[in-house]
């Protein structure tokens, strides 16, 4: 027999507790989310300050910062500025007066034994391993300005400070074997390197006012080098030889000279550094560099270019033919 109070407490822990009643709205209200609450009429209604700080002008730039925030902002992903191009910052050419001998013996062996010289060659092959074959025609096609790498200067460079032009050997339209130093020797010369078509619509805006105006004076030349160290390419000009004579005129075949020579060593002394532009030099009659341009002139560099010829011209002219002597009572300034 159970005991009262244990029988008590058995039913008590059986019996269930009675569930509250919910009314059904409310648990439908509590089975879904509550709906994001609408902003009210009065809410969106701007402050009057807000609405004069968005309707006044922006404010000015920090005292520091020199442009307005209406100029355009050049970024780094947008690409750096074209910078406006230097004038010819310095002398052109190589020290020593060129020759049309070849070299001896001699000065072949004392420049296999200068260290110098040595370790020139070597800062130039650690220069050419490290550059890249299309280099030339990266900086002509994406480099700005077509190119080019300085603007021709308005004056000649002086004579003490001038350097020489090298010696280029080659052959001419004629098939004759000619040098620049034999051929300029004692003449004002407009001289061109060219190697490319580009190069050559390059040397017609220099030269087109120089060679109207002096073609016909026997102490001007205008010496064109055909500059191909491919010898691949340069078999092919051989090859076209008959075709460039149609295209050059006949008092320009004895100068027009076509050249293989190797002037990696002399690019850098002429400022000749991309094979894709023509370059242009004025040498005196002592084979001195007095000027030089390059990539496409622009019209003030084709008038400088003849004002510089003419120049060297009178010169050479004044030095040739010196003015008679004055008599007494005949020189500038007395009666």
């Amino acid at each position: 027999m159970i005991p009262r109070t244990a029988a008590r407490i058995q039913v008590t822990r059986l019996t269930p507790k009675p569930i509250p009643l919910v009314r059904p709205g409310y648990a439908r209200q509590l089975s879904t989310p509550a709906p994001f609450p609408r902003p009210s009429q009065k809410s969106l209604q701007a402050s009057p300050s807000f609405t004069r700080s968005l309707a006044s002008k922006p404010s000015s730039p920090s005292s520091g910062s020199s442009k307005s925030l209406s100029e355009p902002v050049v970024s780094e992903e947008d690409g750096p500025s074209l910078a406006p191009l230097p004038i010819l910052p310095r002398a052109l050419g190589v020290p020593k007066p060129p020759t049309a001998t070849p070299r001896s013996w001699q000065e072949k062996k004392e420049e296999l034994l200068d260290r110098d010289k040595h370790l020139e060659k070597r800062k130039f092959l650690i220069k050419q391993a490290t550059s890249g074959y299309f280099e030339d025609f990266h900086k002509t096609m994406h480099g700005g300005h077509g190119g080019k790498m300085w603007l021709a200067p308005k004056v000649m460079i002086r004579d003490d400070k001038a350097l020489y032009f090298p010696d280029v050997e080659g052959k001419n339209l004629l098939g004759d074997q000619v040098h620049t130093t034999t051929l300029c020797k004692g003449n004002i010369s407009v001289i061109a390197f060219l190697s490319t078509q580009a190069a050559e619509e390059h040397i017609k805006s220099f030269t087109k006012f120089v060679l109207a105006a002096y073609t016909s004076d026997p102490k001007f030349k205008f010496v064109q080098i055909n500059l191909q160290e491919n010898p691949l390419k340069s078999a092919i000009v051989s090859l076209s030889k008959s075709s460039i004579k149609r295209t050059i005129p006949k008092e320009y075949h004895e100068t027009y000279i076509h050249s293989s020579q190797n002037m990696e060593m002399l690019r850098k002394p002429l400022g000749f550094e991309n094979k894709h532009l023509g370059f242009v030099y004025l040498v005196d009659e002592n084979l001195k560099v007095r000027w030089a341009g390059c990539g496409y002139a622009k019209e003030e560099e084709a008038y400088y270019l003849m004002e510089l010829t003419n120049k060297l011209l009178q010169r050479l002219q004044g030095e040739t033919n010196p003015p008679k002597a004055v008599p007494k009572g005949k020189e500038e300034g007395t009666e």
